[in-house]
């Protein structure tokens, strides 16, 4: 097993800001984020689907998980796994493990580029920055991913489920996965992820909004719902894959995305 690592919230923000955190206030940070407890997973040195997997254990979660065995492609096949994002966390880390246990395939996640500052997941992650722009080098490695023997998981609608018109679902889906999935003749995979955060976390994003706040300021409560979710159990839905001839003229990328959500969200 690899050496273990530990993560310093401090630090990474420090060395992203270049600023210098005070110290009470670092200390503050440390505990909203459970420090302690997510470096007592990360010590023990896990990587890749392995790092997912013991995650899960460490996390006494288990899961109902319903078609992952029934998946038919013809062979040689590539898979783009596109799944509602309910937890912005737990959900990433669980569908890595259960994916990469049952298929024992390559497979790559996009993500926040923070996340690469995790050395278990960083073999795994392809980073998208979330909060600026993405750069021509970052474009074409995604292009690279694409076109790699690799299966990938992708989260459509780039952050994690809200509640929308009084209903917690995900944000409008991006149009990269159905583009790029037919671009290199991938099947796509529709997953259904059930599961929610703490009520906190919605009233948190809705009076950002009715403030006006731009900022991704939920984004910032993720570890900790993470926290939140030892010993939960979810049900993990996985559809049929379908080929990527389906997603022909009739309709735009954008529109084919929206078609997509809503038959991910009607897995039961």
């Amino acid at each position: 097993m690899p050496q273990g690592q530990t993560i310093d919230v401090v630090g990474i923000i420090s060395g992203r800001t270049g600023k210098k955190i005070p110290r009470f206030l670092g200390r503050m940070m440390e505990r909203f984020i459970h420090q302690d407890y997510i470096n007592g997973f990360l010590s023990q040195g896990y990587e890749g689907v392995e790092f997912c997997t013991e995650c899960v254990k460490y996390q006494e979660q288990s899961f109902r998980i319903k078609g992952l065995d029934e998946l038919r492609v013809p062979d040689g096949a590539r898979l783009t796994y596109a799944s509602n994002h309910p937890l912005g966390g737990a959900d990433g880390i669980a569908l890595i493990g259960i994916i990469g246990s049952a298929k024992n395939r390559p497979l790559k996640l996009m993500v926040n580029d923070f996340l690469m500052n995790i050395k278990g997941l960083a073999p795994m992650c392809v980073p998208v920055n979330k909060l600026g722009g993405q750069s021509k080098d970052l474009s074409a490695h995604v292009d690279s991913i694409f076109q790699s023997e690799a299966d990938i998981l992708m989260f459509p609608s780039g952050k994690c489920s809200r509640r929308i018109d009084g209903v917690i679902q995900d944000p409008q889906w991006k149009k990269t996965f159905i583009t790029k999935s037919v671009e290199t003749g991938r099947w796509i995979v529709p997953v259904h992820f059930i599961g929610t955060n703490s009520k906190r976390f919605y009233r948190v994003d809705s009076l950002c909004k009715r403030l006006g706040i731009k900022f991704n300021v939920p984004m910032m409560f993720l570890p900790d719902e993470l926290y939140k979710a030892h010993g939960k159990e979810y049900e993990i839905v996985f559809g049929k894959p379908i080929p990527p001839s389906r997603f022909d003229s009739s309709k735009s990328p954008l529109q084919w995305a929206a078609v997509l959500r809503d038959e991910v969200y009607k897995l039961k």
